[in-house]
C-alpha cells in the first residue's frame, strides 16, 4: 500500500470521528458573508483577481468550503478535488444548502486526474496544508501546469516551511516561556501521525497519516522547473491554523505565493 492509499484511509476515519457538527453549518456563512474561511491576505490577493467567467479549481480541497466561497467572486465553474470520498460528500451537501449549483467535487489521487481536465482551468489553488501530502513537489506541480490553461494563475497559502522547526504545543518538549526551533529545516524523512486529525476530529489511535517537509526553495525550484512563473511571494509573521504562540515573534509562520503559467 502507498502513502496516499494509507492517507486516503486516515483521511475517512478522521472524519468518522469528526467532532461533533465539524462542518456541517458551513453553508450558513456561505449564505451570509463575502469569501469566509480565508485569510485576509488572501482576500486581497483574490479580489485583485478576474473570476468572471472563470473555471477553477482546488487540488485537496478538503469539505470545499473554501472553494464554495471563492465562486461567490463569479466564475463560470469550478471543481473541487481531494482523496477523501465521505469529505468530499460533505462539500456536495454544502454546496447544495448554499445553492451553488456551478461546482463539482472528484474524488482521487491529485497526481491521477483525469486528462479531461488538462487545460482546462483559468485559476488553481492549493490551502492550508495542501501541498505537505506530496512527497514529490515536482511531480505535483507538473500536474497543475498540465491543468491550467495558457497565462492560468495558480495560488498556494499555507504554513512556512520554517514551522516545521518549531515544537507545538502538545509535543512532549514543548516551552511556551522558551522560543525554541528544535527540528531540522532539511528533514528528509516523513511525517507519521496516528493521534487523529486535530482541527477535524477527537484525539483517538488513528491509521496514519504521513506527510513530508518543504524547504521554500523545494516550492519555488519546483514551480520554475514546470513552466510556472512566481508572481508573488509573500511571508507572514503569523500561524494559520496550528497555534498562535509564536505569532508576531519575527519569525515567518506563513507564506503566499502565486504563479502564472508561461504559454
Amino acid at each position: 500500500m502507498n502513502y496516499f492509499e494509507k492517507n486516503k484511509q486516515a483521511w475517512e476515519e478522521a472524519f468518522e470521528h469528526r467532532h461533533k457538527n465539524w462542518g456541517d453549518d458551513n453553508y450558513r456563512r456561505l449564505l451570509t458573508e463575502e469569501l469566509p474561511f480565508f485569510d485576509e491576505n488572501v482576500v486581497k490577493e483574490l479580489k485583485k483577481i478576474e473570476f468572471k467567467e472563470k473555471n477553477i479549481a482546488q487540488f485537496c480541497c478538503n469539505n470545499g468550503r473554501e472553494l464554495l466561497s471563492l465562486m461567490s467572486l463569479g466564475a463560470k465553474s469550478g471543481v473541487g478535488f481531494d482523496i477523501a470520498d465521505n469529505i468530499l460528500a460533505q462539500a456536495k451537501n454544502t454546496a447544495e444548502k448554499a445553492n451553488i449549483k456551478n461546482c463539482e467535487f472528484v474524488t482521487g489521487n491529485i497526481l491521477d486526474i483525469s486528462r479531461a481536465y488538462h487545460g482546462q482551468f483559468d485559476f488553481i489553488f492549493f490551502t492550508i496544508g495542501a501541498i505537505t501530502w506530496f512527497e514529490d513537489l515536482e511531480v505535483l506541480f507538473k500536474k497543475v501546469t498540465a491543468c491550467l490553461k495558457a497565462d492560468g494563475v495558480l495560488l498556494i497559502h499555507d504554513f512556512h516551511p520554517f514551522m516545521n522547526m518549531l515544537v507545538l504545543p502538545g509535543e512532549e518538549d514543548f516551552n511556551e516561556e522558551i522560543k525554541q526551533v528544535s527540528y531540522s529545516y532539511f528533514r528528509a524523512e516523513p511525517w507519521i501521525e496516528t493521534e487523529g486529525m486535530g482541527y477535524m476530529s477527537e484525539n483517538y489511535s488513528s491509521k496514519e497519516f504521513i506527510s513530508f517537509s518543504h524547504t521554500m526553495a523545494a516550492i519555488v525550484t519546483s514551480l520554475a522547473k514546470n513552466n510556472l512563473k512566481i508572481t508573488k511571494l509573500e511571508e507572514f509573521d503569523y500561524d494559520v491554523g496550528l497555534t498562535d504562540v509564536y505569532d508576531k515573534q519575527g519569525f515567518p509562520l506563513s507564506f503566499l505565493v502565486t504563479a502564472q503559467k508561461i504559454s
